[in-house]
């Protein structure tokens, strides 16, 4: 067992929550966003703005017309998939090996995909470095034996993944169009704390193809987090924190969370009275690629998405068109709402002594 043990060290293999759970679904939603989610932004701007290179076909694959976004979609699973095994700290022919079986997976797991790229990359990440320059002729037997066993577990359980995710997926939003106001609260606190905490709350909720109401409320969630912190830590941190952690991200604050918990109170009240708001009175529905739903303000990728979101439905039919009560729910429940409620809830706790002057610098 020790022999084990030594071999998988010697080979960085490290089976761990925080490699798989942190280090792998991080990297994962970030290629995602380098993928899916920048094709989609690419395809709206050429709409909207009619910009014809954007929107002409500049490539067919077998029979399938592409255009700059569509390519850039279509490489979804690739980028997922090498981007895990980067995380993973793969050596080169593993991870280059990588395009094809986060290709594979991709595509087998249908519309949950990337959980089934998630879990196949993992795996033959792992086992494509355990047998990386082991042998001679390594050009060969590490791309041979990372992509066999890519594309065989591909073909055994990413179908079932992929149908699992949609399953979980679909009864979230389900849950939500049937008890709006109560999984609107659900849905908006645990998306909103997760994107704090160092998880992907993009890659969960691409996973599980979070969109619709649910979508709404996890956008809602996320940016009660982002522009809470940046709002009541604005003294602590000026400008800079404002932008980092308003159009950054959250995340900067888990070591003053640590230190003190009781920071994560406001923003979290926040989220759980602009969730359902967000799902009972103004209906914001996140129609866009289901990695949006957990970005928050981050980039006004959130934003971007509910807008795309709109765009499409619009086109569609399934919208009229894009209202001004559309906007400002979007607006309120994106930036002004949680700035004003996390303010609320932060002064309280001051009074209370709970949360004091430094407590969310950022160093």
């Amino acid at each position: 067992m020790s022999g084990v043990k030594d071999y998988f060290k010697k080979k960085d293999v490290e089976i761990s929550l925080k490699r798989y759970g942190i280090d792998a679904l991080g990297a994962m939603a970030q290629g995602l966003f380098c993928s899916l989610l920048i094709g989609t932004i690419i395809n709206t701007i050429g709409t909207q703005f009619g910009i014809s290179f954007l929107t002409k076909t500049v490539a067919t694959v077998s029979g399938v017309d592409y255009t700059v976004g569509g390519l850039a979609t279509a490489m979804s699973g690739p980028a997922m998939a090498v981007a895990i095994a980067f995380a993973l700290k793969a050596p080169n022919l593993v991870l280059f090996s990588m395009i094809t079986v986060g290709f594979a997976s991709n595509a087998l797991g249908g519309a949950g995909g990337p959980l089934a790229v998630l879990f196949v990359a993992i795996i033959a990440t792992e086992i494509g470095k355990l047998v990386s320059k082991s042998t001679k002729v390594d050009i060969l037997v590490t791309p041979l034996v990372t992509i066999g066993v890519g594309i065989f577990l591909s073909w055994l359980i990413a179908p079932a993944l992929g149908k699992a995710a949609m399953w979980v997926g679909d009864l979230i939003m389900w849950a939500t169009d049937l008890q709006p106001f109560l999984m609107g609260i659900v849905v908006s606190v645990v998306v909103g704390m997760a994107l704090t905490l160092p998880i992907s709350s993009a890659a969960i909720c691409a996973a599980f193809g979070l969109v619709g109401l649910a979508g709404g409320a996890a956008v809602a969630g996320c940016s009660a987090q982002m522009v809470g912190f940046a709002v009541i830590s604005f003294k602590e941190n000026k400008w800079g924190g404002l932008v980092s952690q308003g159009i950054g991200t959250s995340m900067l604050q888990m070591g003053n969370i640590v230190k003190n918990p009781r920071i994560w109170i406001a923003p979290t009240l926040a989220s759980a009275i602009t969730g359902p708001l967000a799902t009972c009175v103004f209906g914001l529905q996140m129609n866009g690629a289901p990695v949006s739903s957990g970005m928050g303000t981050c980039g006004l990728v959130g934003q971007i998405g509910v807008y795309t979101g709109w765009v499409n439905d619009v086109a569609s039919g399934a919208k009229d068109a894009i209202t001004a009560f559309d906007w400002a729910g979007l607006i309120l429940i994106s930036f002004v709402l949680p700035a004003l409620l996390s303010l609320i809830f932060h002064i309280g706790l001051k009074e209370l002594g709970w949360v004091k002057d430094g407590d969310m610098k950022l160093s």
